[in-house]
């Protein structure tokens, strides 16, 4: 993808944006071709960690036993022991859990426990710990390092419909960041394609409540970044 393109759509999209009371994010929404999406390897489910926060804070929910509880408690923004998971027998307290937090880390040696507990809701939801994002850990983890990591992660996932969509900033960022960030998932993504740019079918940028703009289309008028 052309670099300048990309700039271009990004600030047509949000030219074209209503404001709002609220941050909008900046999503990528890639089109795809040319995939059996019955057969597992056409199938596309992968993090790419971005070279910069995409500007909203992920929230991250450690499920832990007491090797890791004290390291959690100081960089997590929620802890549940693994001790008290026998008190989560409400489905409505748990998909509320699910909801609530963008990852799940797991201590390794607890995981039979977090899917005896947990799995039936999270599982559906994509919100299980995945060893893919690295959020499935020994006892002896740095839990810092992982947290920053996740701050700038996204999962990008075609396994029923051929799309993929995921933020990769927001509206106040800088431009260039934004743009990097969608050069990088646009790659990532190819990667893992059996035919690479053969399976792209359109590539478009929007603001969360805004319409989507082509990139590559011709674009008459953009706002001038500060």
């Amino acid at each position: 993808m052309d670099k300048e393109q990309i700039q271009a759509a990004l600030l047509k999209a949000k030219d074209i944006s209503e404001k709002r009371n609220f941050k909008q994010s900046f999503d990528l929404i890639i089109n795809l071709k040319g995939l059996d999406l019955k057969k597992q390897e056409h199938q596309v489910d992968a993090f790419v960690t971005l070279p910069h926060p995409r500007g909203k804070k992920a929230k991250v929910c450690a499920l832990v036993g007491p090797e890791l509880e004290q390291q959690a408690q100081s960089v997590c923004d929620s802890v549940i022991l693994a001790d008290n998971f026998a008190k989560y027998k409400d489905k409505r307290e748990i998909r509320k859990i699910a909801n609530s937090f963008d990852f799940f880390i797991a201590q390794s040696n607890i995981m039979p426990k977090v899917a005896t507990a947990f799995g039936r809701i999270f599982g559906p939801r994509a919100k299980m710990p995945n060893p893919k994002s690295g959020c499935i850990v020994p006892p002896n983890a740095n839990l810092r390092a992982l947290y920053e990591k996740l701050q700038r992660t996204v999962r990008i996932t075609a396994r029923t419909a051929p799309l993929i969509q995921c933020a990769i900033g927001v509206e106040d960022m800088d431009i260039n960041k934004a743009t990097e960030n969608a050069i990088f998932v646009y790659n990532s993504l190819l990667q893992g394609l059996p035919n690479e740019s053969h399976n792209i079918k359109g590539v478009y940028v929007k603001l969360t409540m805004g319409k989507p703009v082509k990139i590559g289309e011709k674009i008459e008028v953009a706002k001038e970044t500060k």
